[in-house]
């Protein structure tokens, strides 16, 4: 649904587009919709969005904003993000509220997932 004046869309570079719809399919659930060769989009996962073919990746560290997943078990999402080819790069820590992790995916883009469990 389009809101005034809310995030209603959200995209992100992408270095190799199938290996990215393949991670995010797998520990994610998403479904995509391809437009050419490149770019693919997801949607109904809290916010619509998309990636783009780009040799450039989001990044924390460089100044990205970074998407943050939610997850009622922490342990168990992050099996699923290195069984499915994520990097951890920074192990789950402590934070008022809560744990939380962060992670590559395939192309190289920075999230993270966080649990109040």
């Amino acid at each position: 649904m389009n809101v005034h004046e809310k995030i209603n869309y959200i995209e992100y570079p992408c270095r190799n587009l199938e290996a990215t719809q393949k991670f995010f399919s797998e520990v994610f659930a998403w479904s995509f919709e391809s437009f050419g060769p490149d770019y693919i989009a997801f949607s109904n996962q809290g916010v619509d969005g998309g990636f783009f073919r780009s040799e450039k990746c989001s990044l924390s560290e460089s100044g990205s904003a970074l998407t943050v997943f939610y997850s009622e078990n922490l342990e168990n999402t992050q099996e699923k993000v290195l069984t499915a080819g994520g990097e951890i790069i920074r192990p789950t820590f402590s934070f008022p509220g809560g744990r939380r992790f962060h992670f590559l995916e395939p192309s190289g883009n920075e999230f993270s997932v966080w649990s109040d469990k």
